[in-house]
């Protein structure tokens, strides 16, 4: 659909905002630049609108601009429609992510369609051991890398295909084993300078919360799309990761936050290389 129409006359705030919201509604998504030129106002007007907007759950801020509410709502309700976007730099994160894993590893895995890319690159890897609450691991990883493959229990989340429960698995009796991992892969909703990492759904940040808390390493696993403003339910402050796993350099307040709080930066590229970014401390 062409979006190309003929800029508004100006408005009071309240009506500008009401018709940004119906504009992004209709076309999904829109970048800064689009709105303060179609509004003829701006970038920075815009941005305040968008945060207003985001804040009362009308849009989902973007870097750079804003998505419905109804494609992320959809998206989120079931795995194969997120698995069809952005799809190229969810690869290119997962295979870099997947030079943090060594053979005979523990590895603590959150549901997400970006932590699936993972297990597909971790082809040269021997005897893993993996504890996860992602339903299409099993399907997705080669029995041979894996020496144990274990799944969380809790109730089932059929479009995600997920289960959401507690960290825990326990021997007859029902004592709770303690659990330990090397390294936690977290796939995230969102990442911001001030509300750390964050996702939409309060179970799903409690039990990743409870996976970061298990692992020597962590790493998050987010693309240029979630530098955004916090969601629902914080999962950790910045500084509980050793590691950030995107496909752009974050946003230079981002980027000084993240290196403040010690969290090494892996951008992979377009051109499959990867660059190590540190902010200054």
């Amino acid at each position: 659909m062409d979006h190309q129409t003929t800029p508004a006359p100006a408005r009071l705030p309240a009506g500008r905002k009401a018709e940004l919201l119906a504009y992004v509604a209709e076309a999904e998504h829109a970048t800064v630049a689009q709105l303060a030129a179609r509004f003829e106002v701006s970038a920075d007007t815009i941005r305040r609108d968008l945060h207003q907007l985001h804040r009362r759950g009308l849009v989902v801020r973007t870097h750079g601009g804003a998505v419905s509410v109804d494609v992320i709502g959809a998206a989120e309700k079931r795995l194969d429609v997120r698995m069809q976007i952005h799809t190229e730099e969810k690869e290119r994160i997962g295979a870099l992510a997947a030079t943090l894993v060594s053979s005979n590893s523990v590895l603590m895995i959150n549901a997400g369609t970006t932590t699936l890319s993972v297990v597909r690159h971790l082809g040269e890897r021997r005897d893993l051991t993996i504890a996860t609450n992602n339903l299409r691991i099993a399907t997705e990883i080669s029995p041979n890398i894996v020496r144990d493959l274990y799944l969380f229990g809790g109730s089932v989340r059929i479009g995600g295909q997920a289960t959401i429960g507690p960290v825990s698995l326990q021997l007859p009796g029902g004592r709770d084993l303690q659990l330990r991992c090397d390294l936690a892969l977290i796939s995230v909703g969102a990442v911001s300078a001030k509300g750390g990492y964050s996702t939409s759904n309060l179970s799903e940040a409690v039990m990743m919360g409870e996976m970061m808390e298990r692992a020597t390493r962590v790493a998050i696993l987010a693309d240029s799309s979630k530098f955004t403003e916090p969601l629902f339910a914080q999962i950790a402050g910045l500084d509980r990761a050793q590691y950030l796993v995107t496909d752009a350099a974050p946003p230079s307040e981002l980027a000084e936050a993240l290196g403040h709080a010690g969290v090494q930066i892996l951008v992979a590229t377009a051109s499959g290389q990867s660059e190590n970014h540190k902010a200054a401390q």
